[in-house]
């Protein structure tokens, strides 16, 4: 940078200065130059202007200004990466130059440091009140302003990248729900219509009794279908922390009863049992355990938590299943078999599986979520002593609930 042609070019209109004092040629064509950071310096006097220019020159351009009318008008039009900004000037002062950049939405985000004369403690407080991010006091030491005018473009540069980041999370997020509703409709559409043949097929009559129960068995599974289909969302909602929980009365004893008889060719195929016990004595059928929750929320927590403690029993196990009424309400599994060391400090991470053929690490994960949805919590304890795993699920019950449908 000329900086005799500087000093020359500060009388100028800030449209002129610029030309020949800090605003760099544009480059021939097909050369490759990395972009450099842009200051734009402050000051009506033109000695200081010298003084920070010959601080800045090595990778900045400059770009001058000696009045605060100039200054926005620069500013404005050339969006520098910083600003360099005096207090004392004649017209607008740095001051109100500051107001109206952070009033700009095209400059509010320019980093601007004041350099100036004025350094009491109240007009530091000011200053940076305005939304100046740093106040030098003159004289400034050449390693102080190289220092300070780094820091500040770097963290510019941060929260840039940052905010890019976020647009990106953000588009991503919005895409996959997009994409989830998307695939909701679709399968939706032809599972609803499977749905609808069974009920069709039975009142036609003349089937046998095989044939009228497996009509009955693909009804059933269609609808479990469907109820999966639309808890995928949810569990979305869940872990961005949007889900609206609507609770009611659930009878966990029965769903306990109706989850034994759904994954009975599980615990047949590998030999283990299944119990229930209420408040720990035993089930006798027919009596009921009510807690407060959404339905499907806590018949997927169960579940979940129910295969997998089938999945990692060993054969002749017993897998128990203690449900308590109450505030909180707490629901307990417990299986023969102690948790892998591997993931005993993620058991309930997403994706957290280990040895499992075909495990996808959302059972846990999910049972976790619910519970969390629900305002309580879920944790386990594992021994090898006793080669036993326990996962207790906490359910605090809310003051009041509406009548179960």
């Amino acid at each position: 940078m000329n900086l005799s042609l500087l000093l020359k070019n500060m009388a100028m209109p800030a449209k002129d200065a610029t030309k020949g004092a800090g605003v760099p040629a544009a480059p021939p064509p097909g050369t490759d130059r990395p972009a450099r950071p842009s200051v734009l310096l402050v000051d009506d006097v033109p000695a200081n202007i010298r003084v920070l220019a010959e601080y800045l020159r090595d990778g900045h351009d400059i770009h001058v200004a000696t009045r605060g009318e100039d200054a926005l008008e620069l500013a404005a039009r050339l969006l520098p990466d910083i600003i360099l900004l005096d207090v004392v000037m004649p017209g607008l002062d740095g001051y109100e130059v500051c107001r109206r950049l952070k009033a700009g939405p095209a400059t509010r985000a320019i980093p601007v440091i004041f350099v100036t004369a004025r350094f009491a403690p109240e007009d530091e407080a000011f200053g940076l009140s305005l939304g100046a991010v740093d106040y030098l006091a003159k004289p400034v030491s050449p390693a102080v302003v190289r220092a300070r005018v780094k820091n500040h473009l770097e963290l510019r540069s941060a929260r840039e990248t940052l905010a890019r980041q976020n647009e990106a999370l953000t588009e991503a997020a919005k895409l996959r729900e997009d994409v989830d509703h998307i695939m909701r409709h679709d399968l939706k559409a032809p599972l609803t219509g499977i749905i609808g043949l069974p009920p069709l097929i039975l009142d036609e009559g003349g089937l046998s009794e095989n044939q009228a129960l497996f009509l009955r068995l693909i009804e059933e599974n269609g609808l479990k279908m469907l109820s999966m289909i639309n808890l995928s969302l949810d569990l979305f909602k869940m872990e961005r922390g949007a889900y609206v929980l609507r609770p009611e009365p659930v009878d966990m004893a029965q769903v306990a009863r109706r989850l034994f008889t759904e994954l009975a060719p599980v615990s047949a195929h590998r030999q283990v049992a299944c119990t229930l016990t209420l408040a720990g004595e035993p089930d006798d059928g027919a009596a009921s355990c009510l807690i407060a929750g959404e339905r499907l929320l806590l018949y997927t927590m169960l579940a979940n938590t129910l295969k997998n403690a089938l999945e990692a029993s060993p054969a002749r196990a017993t897998v128990t299943v203690d449900l308590r009424a109450g505030d909180p309400a707490v629901l307990t599994v417990v299986n023969r078999g102690a948790v892998p060391a591997d993931i005993r400090q993620r058991f309930f991470k997403k994706f957290a599986t280990s040895g499992k053929a075909g495990g996808t690490g959302l059972g846990a994960y999910s049972a976790r979520l619910i519970a969390e949805t629900h305002g309580g919590s879920a944790r386990m304890e594992t021994s090898d002593a006793t080669d036993t795993t326990t996962v207790t699920l906490v359910l605090p019950q809310p003051d009041s609930v509406p009548p179960a449908a």
